[in-house]
């Protein structure tokens, strides 16, 4: 089990792995091996994450998340197996702990009196100083 925050908790067993060979420079080593991987973590499935940490994890993992809620990243920074699969098992991490955070309801105000009067002035200011800028009538035209 991966603690993620507080009593929300990943189960390895629910990660899914697979090594793929990765792209980009690196010679003779990175046609050969099999470094990057590829992890998929089915939100919807997963019994250890509370409804509306699911909903939100979908959501925060935007386009690493598949239609069907289950989010793939691929971590192919390292040359080594073990070091990508901890960089992907962090990310996943990173994204299930932002989404466990309740978002803060948003409380409306109303401007005060002074921030109105201050608005309005600015724009009685920029008001004259374009009418200074019109061109200049000179009687018949």
């Amino acid at each position: 089990m991966i603690r993620v925050a507080g009593n929300i908790c990943i189960d390895e067993k629910d990660i899914q792995k697979q090594f793929i060979r990765a792209s980009g420079p690196g010679g003779q080593h990175v046609n050969k091996a099999s470094t990057a991987v590829q992890i998929r973590y089915d939100v919807r499935q997963a019994s250890t994450l509370p409804e509306d940490v699911k909903k939100r994890a979908v959501v925060f993992a935007g386009r690493q998340a598949t239609v069907n809620g289950v989010i793939v990243i691929e971590a192919k920074r390292f040359r080594s197996q073990e070091r990508n699969l901890q960089d992907a098992v962090n990310r996943l991490v990173r994204i299930i702990r932002s989404a466990s955070e309740k978002p803060k309801t948003r409380r409306k105000t109303k401007p005060t009196k002074a921030s109105i009067t201050r608005r309005l002035d600015s724009k009685q200011k920029q008001s004259r100083l374009k009418q200074f800028r019109r061109r200049v009538g000179r009687g018949e035209e």
